[in-house]
């Protein structure tokens, strides 16, 4: 197929929306984490809501310590964006080719989306681990990526990989919920009309910008058990004072999502799994809005640089063909 630029494109807008969003939202997004991978012991929390976090961060002057690993945040959302845009729009070039189809159905596009998305996962794995070790660990304490992953071993640096392909599960799921939603709405749109049940085309812009949202809250609602159980799994380990037994239980409930599912449901109960869910749905509706909404200012702007780009390496190819 050649160099696929139209691909290139758009997975580097898309990366560079993902880079920016990321460093806006950083603070609520290590608050975020830190709260759900807390999981109570004998009855007390040192967190009760996600503004405690915070609050900790300002009374011991740790402020800066919200943007502990950023910069793997960065890199592993930088990389993650890309492949997923570009392996999207490669694939979906391809059926199209392959197929002859001028579109592609609804099937198949979810099939392409959940292909991008476990090969993003695979890839990026390591970075996810790491990020989330160091955004747990005790203010002023976060460690290197380098020291983060040597301390322990390459299967380690995968914890959480089965569950996190499970979510990619997310967008189809999101996307089942707003059709749904979609045709239920235009058919008692048009019954009020006319009384019949034939629906009409199209939903005007702030009903697709509703059910999108809610859409997305309900996606988010169904999997965020297993969203908190992974940020469980890859949390860092305890670091304050305790005995060497309450760290190691802890440490264990981290392994595997059987354990860190048990721990949840013994210590907090049922209502457990849903701990941090306001901020998940906050963070997720305004990362997906701002990548979104950079993506597409961005867009055009890097398709005509990187066409430049390749005259310029080709006129200069061309030149030391010539000499």
């Amino acid at each position: 197929m050649g160099f696929d630029l139209e691909s290139v494109a758009e997975a580097t807008s898309g990366a560079i929306g993902a880079l920016v969003s990321t460093t806006i939202l950083y603070p609520l997004d290590t608050c975020k984490t830190k709260y759900q991978a807390e999981v109570r012991a004998q009855n007390q929390l040192k967190y009760r809501n996600i503004s405690d976090v915070f609050w900790e961060a300002i009374s011991t002057r740790q402020v800066l310590s919200l943007y502990q690993g950023l910069g793997t945040k960065n890199l592993q959302s930088f990389i993650s964006q890309f492949i997923y845009f570009y392996g999207y729009s490669f694939f979906k070039r391809l059926y199209l080719e392959k197929s002859g189809n001028k579109t592609m159905g609804t099937k198949a596009n979810l099939i392409v989306a959940a292909a991008a998305g476990a090969c993003t996962v695979i890839v990026t794995m390591p970075l996810d681990t790491a990020s989330s070790r160091m955004q747990t660990s005790e203010f002023g304490k976060s460690k290197g990526l380098w020291k983060t992953l040597s301390e322990g071993t390459w299967i380690e640096a995968f914890d959480g990989l089965g569950i996190s392909l499970l979510l990619t599960s997310n967008p189809s799921i999101q996307y089942t919920v707003f059709d749904q939603l979609k045709q239920k709405l235009l058919i008692g749109q048009l019954s009020k009309r006319t009384g019949t049940e034939s629906s009409p085309e199209a939903l005007s812009a702030f009903s697709a910008f509703a059910l999108g949202a809610v859409s997305k809250c309900i996606a988010s609602c169904l999997t965020y058990p297993a969203i908190r159980c992974k940020v469980m799994i890859q949390a860092a380990d305890e670091d304050e004072e305790g005995s060497n037994e309450v760290q190691e239980r802890s440490q264990k409930t981290k392994k595997t999502v059987s354990d860190a599912f048990y721990a949840i449901w013994r210590r907090e109960g049922p209502l457990g799994f849903f701990k941090g869910l306001q901020a998940q749905i906050l963070k997720t509706v305004l990362s997906s809005a701002l990548l979104l909404m950079i993506k597409e200012k961005i867009t055009k702007t890097t398709w005509v640089l990187l066409i430049a780009l390749k005259k310029f390496l080709f006129l200069k190819q061309s030149r030391l063909k010539s000499a």
